[in-house]
C-alpha cells in the first residue's frame, strides 16, 4: 500500500472517531516490528523519526529503509518527523522523503509560534508534505527533571492549550493537525497524569483539524480511551516500547552468561516485547481493522 500523509490518516480517524498510534522507530528493526504489528491488526500506522537518530548520513539510510518497509506494507503508513525544532533540518527532511513533519515552536510566545509554524507549513505544503504543530506545553520533566507535579506550574492554564488561541493558530498557520496540552508529559511518568477532559472538550469543539496527544506512554488506559472519545486522533508512544525492549534485553544478557552474543539472537525477545506494546496500543486507540 502506498505511503500516505498524516492528513489522509487522521481525517479518516476523526470522521470515524478512532485514534492512530504514532510510534518512534529508532532502528530499522523497530520499524519492521511496528509495521508487522499494524499489519496483523489491519491498522493504519504512523512511523516517526527522532532528530537525534537522523543526524548525518543516517537521515538517508533511515528514510531509504523505512520507505521500502512502508511501500511493501499492506496497511497505510505515514513517515513522520517527530518534534523538529530546527527549521533547516525540517526542510531537509521534507526534501528527503518524509510524508509528514512536526515543527515544535511551542516554547515561544504565540506570535512567534504562529510565524515559525506558518513558515514550516508553507514549505512542506509546497512539497506535498503535511504538518503537525503544538500549542501549549507538553512537559518533558520525566526526562529532564523539569516537571514533577502540577504544582511546578503557577497555574495549569500556563501550560494547557488555550482555547482562545487555538482557532487563530489553526487559521493563520494552515497546520494539518495540532498537538494539544491537556495534562500529559513526554517520557516515563514519576506521578500519575491527570488529563483535563473539560479542556479537551472545549478544544475539540473549536478545532477544525485532528488533535494529537503526546506523552502516551504511561498514561492510564482509561484516560487514553476517554481522550479518544473526546477527539484525540493521534497518540505518540515511545517510552513504553523502550522499557519493554530494554527489559527483555537485560534479561537475555543476564541469562546468556556472556556479552558475546549475536545481535540477532539478543534482539529476538526484546523486539517481540516491543511489538506487543504496539499491538496493545492499536487495540486501545481503536484503529484495528481501520486500514
Amino acid at each position: 500500500m502506498a505511503l500516505v500523509t498524516i492528513k489522509e490518516i487522521l481525517e479518516k480517524a476523526r470522521r470515524e472517531k478512532y485514534c492512530v498510534g504514532a510510534f518512534d522507530a529508532s532502528t530499522i528493526e523497530m520499524a519492521m516490528k511496528i509495521v508487522e504489528a499494524a499489519e496483523e491488526k489491519k491498522s493504519p500506522v504512523i512511523l516517526m523519526g527522532l532528530t537525534p537518530d537522523l543526524q548525518g548520513d543516517m537521515l538517508d539510510y533511515w528514510l531509504y529503509s523505512l520507505r521500502k518497509i512502508a511501500e511493501r506494507a499492506s496497511v497505510p503508513v505515514c513517515l513522520h518527523l517527530d518534534h523538529a525544532k530546527d527549521m533547516d533540518f525540517l526542510k531537509k527532511c521534507v526534501d528527503s522523503g518524509f510524508t509528514s513533519v512536526m515543527y515544535d515552536a511551542s516554547v515561544y510566545p504565540l506570535e512567534e509560534n504562529i510565524r515559525l509554524t506558518k513558515e514550516a507549513v508553507d514549505y512542506a505544503h509546497a512539497h506535498g508534505v503535511t504538518v503537525e504543530a503544538e500549542l501549549g506545553h507538553v512537559g518533558d520533566g520525566i526526562v529532564s527533571g523539569e516537571l514533577k507535579s502540577d504544582e511546578d506550574y503557577d497555574n495549569p492554564d500556563d501550560y494547557l492549550t488555550n482555547p482562545d488561541e487555538m482557532k487563530r493558530f489553526i487559521e493563520e498557520t494552515g497546520v494539518d493537525c495540532l498537538a494539544v496540552a491537556v495534562g500529559t508529559s513526554h517520557g516515563v511518568y514519576v506521578h500519575t497524569p491527570k488529563l483535563h477532559f473539560d479542556r479537551l472538550d472545549t478544544l475539540n469543539d473549536i478545532s477544525t483539524v485532528p488533535m494529537v496527544m503526546h506523552g502516551g506512554s504511561g498514561t492510564p488506559d482509561d484516560q487514553i480511551k476517554k481522550a479518544v472519545e473526546k477527539g484525540i486522533c493521534k497518540l505518540n508512544i515511545y517510552s513504553e516500547m523502550l522499557s519493554a525492549y530494554y527489559g527483555e534485553l537485560k534479561k537475555k544478557l543476564e541469562e546468556s552468561g556472556t556479552l558475546a552474543i549475536w545481535v540477532s539472537k539478543a534482539n529476538e525477545r526484546p523486539l517481540e516485547a516491543l511489538k506487543q506494546v504496539v499491538l496493545e496500543k492499536i487495540d486501545l486507540v481503536g484503529s484495528a481493522n481501520k486500514a
